[in-house]
């Protein structure tokens, strides 16, 4: 697999997978004038039948969309081609749904938004290595983020089972949904 960007004849192949139709094709036209070979999907299914019809050599996976999740394409993508570069997008990320994207194979994990450049600096990393930034100094998160990342690990540990979660957490379904409707604390 070559590094991104063009160079000479080649033009590396991206899969761009999001279920929001303006940020993904914005962010196509960003990548084609790059030089990039763009494949576009909004959904599990049509990325799963690109990835079969033409393995990419990247891949950008929004982690929350209609029916399978991103972290479910990200895993069957692997399946399909294990040398694919694969990060995952997200307005909604958390400590859990990071760590879960790089033990399934990401090479990076990014909030929304991001833009091209952000994208290609993720993809940038030579060796391999999963790559989390981690801060100079920790800060301590809110009480708030704090229930906000134990809500969305129970959660992902019941295999997104609502009812489930709502029982290991000791609170009702409904509540329980109120709060997952909301987006995170900040730190």
């Amino acid at each position: 697999m070559s590094a991104p960007g063009p160079t000479g004849a080649h033009h590396p192949s991206l899969l761009l997978v999001d279920d929001d139709a303006t940020l993904r094709e914005r962010l196509a036209r960003a990548f084609r004038e790059r030089g990039w070979d763009v494949t576009t999907a909004g959904d599990y299914d049509a990325a799963l039948a690109a990835a079969r019809r033409e393995s990419p050599e990247y891949a950008v996976v929004d982690l929350r969309m209609p029916g399978r999740s991103g972290l479910e394409l990200l895993r069957d993508l692997l399946a399909v081609d294990a040398s694919t570069r694969i990060v995952v997008l997200t307005g909604y990320g958390s400590i859990a749904t990071t760590v879960d994207a790089i033990r399934l194979g990401a090479v990076n994990y990014l909030p929304k938004p991001a833009d091209v450049d952000d994208l290609l600096a993720a993809f940038a990393r030579v060796s391999g290595e999963p790559s989390v930034a981690v801060p100079e100094s920790f800060e301590a998160p809110s009480l708030a983020r704090a229930e906000w990342e134990h809500i969305n690990r129970v959660l992902a540990d019941s295999g997104g089972n609502i009812s489930e979660a709502a029982r290991k957490l000791g609170i009702h379904r409904r509540s329980l949904q109120r709060k997952l409707q909301k987006y995170p604390p900040s730190r």
